[in-house]
């Protein structure tokens, strides 16, 4: 299967999960390559902006930007080899992310079944855009998704980022919390009104501010908190960021 590729290896690492329910957690993160939409904003724009695509990028006016070659940012391993790295690092959680983890999402069960023939005790989370929808059998064996939809501010046409089958299967799945990145607080409207389409329950809403600094993030955290409080929401900040930036590998 594919996986980001982060120097000499694949991005699988030991780290604390910076957003979503889970935050503050430690976990190994595994980044899958290869997605099926391109978010002008997207931070891990290394597992889908190849040489030779048409999309856009807000990086692309950035002095030493380039899209990127394949082989330099993908990997190929087999679930087995990435279940043993996954064990060695002897954390009970797991995030599948990427890219867009759910095009794999055989292969994953696969590192899923291999991880808990050693560690049984093993929870899974799945990273996802919530457009595509999971089968049986791959459901059951994750403990939690954490379902990203994409708004407006991602660049991209309604009919590629909105699936309203799989986005329906999630918001029944008491498994499944959605996670929106808001670049102002315009988008809440267009938040209000999937939430309203598919029924989502506001408990299970998290709001994020856009940004790979902690003073981007700072632009709309305060006005986000307060609609948060207001609205019954949960406030999903980007710890990594805070701690590290915006790099690669922590």
């Amino acid at each position: 299967m594919k996986l980001a590729k982060l120097g000499d290896g694949p991005e699988i690492f030991h780290t604390i999960q910076g957003e979503g329910v889970s935050a503050g957690c430690p976990a190994v993160f595994v980044r899958s390559s290869l997605c099926n939409l391109h978010c002008v904003w997207c931070d891990t724009d290394h597992t889908w902006n190849f040489e030779g695509t048409p999309w856009k990028h807000e990086k692309d006016e950035t002095p030493g930007y380039a899209k990127h070659r394949k082989q330099d940012v993908i990997i190929e391993m087999t679930p087995a080899e990435i279940a043993e790295r996954v064990v060695a690092f002897g954390c009970p959680r797991v995030v599948l992310t990427g890219g867009e983890p759910l095009l794999q999402e055989d292969e994953f069960l696969g590192v899923i079944d291999a991880v808990r023939a050693t560690r049984p005790d093993c929870v899974f989370e799945v990273e996802t855009n919530g457009t595509k929808l999971p089968s049986p059998g791959f459901a059951a064996a994750v403990n939690q998704f954490n379902v990203s939809p994409k708004l407006g501010n991602s660049g991209m046409e309604e009919s590629l980022r909105i699936q309203p089958a799989a986005l329906a299967w999630f918001a029944e799945s008491p498994k499944a919390w959605f996670k929106f990145v808001v670049a102002s607080p315009a988008d809440l409207a267009e938040i209000q009104s999937l939430r309203t389409r598919f029924s989502v329950p506001a408990a299970r809403v998290l709001l994020m501010p856009e940004g790979r600094t902690a003073a981007e993030l700072d632009r709309n955290a305060t006005i986000l908190a307060e609609l948060c409080r207001d609205l019954g929401f949960r406030f999903c900040d980007r710890l990594h960021v805070r701690l590290w930036g915006d790099k690669r590998g922590v």
